[in-house]
């Protein structure tokens, strides 16, 4: 098969698991072509090395990929976003059937906007487009603040059943999300459940090094490390919250690695109130993160308490799995379920700080034996559950039944 894959967003952008979903397919003997933006996420500015222009074509690790303009922006401003979703859903439909050949088959990953030109391509080459769900929309534009108008929540939603409805294929993360589909009228023979996936060999347990340790100010402390985003999503105020209650512990403290529109505000609440034993270490690139995980005692993963986010298994979940460590997992549904059921760590609500002070003071007082016997089950469970050949193999196949439905549709004159 030729397969396109059209996303917003790919590396050097923190997507790394686009990358090797476009390395695994093509290595399944498929050829691949990527039609993205310029990179600029997550904080909305272009990438050294890039620049802004109508287009621009490159290989990235044996990957055929296409750049087209588009309006960079990952601020809080709800204009400056949609400019960024449109630009780039702009550019792709004007630009893209001059600069990527016929595919068999258009592979759409979020933001949903990117379906626009997908669905103009399909169109105009008698192909099918299967759509990819990490977020639900318009869901995902209320739970992180984004949306706040109802007459643009009625007119998000209406484009999002637009988008299922013309989709021959639709991959979703978590079984909340297919029940939220059906929910909204999708019908269930589309939806496809299949799990995001972990590079088990890329991420796997690392010895620690002392000298990080030291450089980083963490050695001799028991260390709950945080990575990835600190946006409104992510809510990490419970975690300076919950940072104060431990204040008795001194041997305790959160290490948050990584950025994001929070991070600025966070770090000024630590110094307001006093803290010690938070630490922000800023983003690291992917191949220092295994050693970065190996300084931790515990994993932490937060999400806010909002009904979105039961349904939400944030990718991190399978990372922490990965490298062996033990995972606390402040969330609810169908992230918690993913720990609970791999016996790799311990849950609680979110947005508590006195219950996740409580969760970190039974790690603490856990027995090593007990951690390491939690973290060897997420390394199995990672192993086994969510390989990314196992995973990807399952896309390949969907991707290859829109294919033969599309064809068969077309000799049956059912499709125009």
């Amino acid at each position: 098969m030729r397969i396109l894959i059209l996303t917003q967003w790919y590396p050097p952008e923190p997507q790394e698991f686009l990358a090797e979903m476009a390395q695994s397919l093509q290595s399944l003997g498929h050829e691949l072509t990527v039609l993205t933006g310029f990179p600029n996420w997550p904080l909305g500015r272009v990438y050294p090395g890039y620049h802004i222009k109508l287009w621009q074509r490159e290989i990235l690790n044996g990957i055929s990929v296409v750049r087209v303009a588009l309006y960079p922006d990952h601020s809080r401003s709800a204009l400056k976003r949609m400019l960024n979703y449109a630009s780039f859903a702009l550019s792709a439909t004007i630009l893209g059937p001059w600069l990527v050949k016929r595919a068999d088959v258009i592979h759409v990953i979020p933001p949903i906007t990117v379906a626009i030109p997908a669905w103009i391509l399909s169109r105009l080459w008698g192909v099918p487009f299967t759509h990819e769900i990490q977020d639900i929309w318009p869901e995902t534009l209320v739970a992180t603040g984004m949306l706040r108008n109802r007459h643009m929540f009625e007119m998000v939603s209406k484009f999002a059943k637009w988008v299922y409805q013309n989709s021959t294929a639709i991959r979703v993360i978590s079984p909340g999300f297919k029940n939220n589909l059906i929910e909204k009228g999708v019908p269930p023979h589309k939806i496809h459940v299949i799990s995001n996936w972990v590079d088990t060999g890329f991420y796997r347990p690392v010895e620690p090094d002392p000298v990080l340790s030291v450089k980083c100010g963490l050695a001799g402390r028991f260390n709950i490390i945080y990575a990835g985003a600190m946006g409104p999503a992510q809510n990490l105020d419970t975690v300076i919250e919950a940072a104060q209650m431990l204040s008795d512990l001194p041997q305790v403290q959160f290490v948050l690695v990584g950025t994001g529109l929070d991070r600025p505000r966070l770090e000024e609440t630590v110094r307001a109130y006093g803290l010690c034993n938070v630490k922000f270490l800023g983003p690291y690139p992917s191949e220092a993160m295994p050693g970065i995980y190996a300084l931790a005692d515990v994993l932490l993963v937060h999400l806010r308490d909002d009904p979105l986010f039961q349904i939400t298994i944030p990718h991190k979940i399978f990372t922490y799995l990965a490298v062996g460590k033990p995972i606390l997992a402040a969330v609810r549904g169908d992230a918690a379920d993913v720990v609970e059921s791999t016996h790799a760590g311990i849950t609680c609500v979110p947005s508590n700080p006195q219950v996740l002070a409580q969760a970190v003071r039974r790690f603490y007082e856990m027995a090593p034996k007990e951690r390491i016997d939690l973290g060897q089950n997420g390394r199995r469970a990672a192993c086994e559950i969510f390989g990314r050949e196992y995973v990807v193999t399952q896309i390949a196949a969907m991707l290859e039944t829109a294919v033969a439905k599309r064809r068969v549709a077309s000799h049956h004159g059912l499709v125009s």
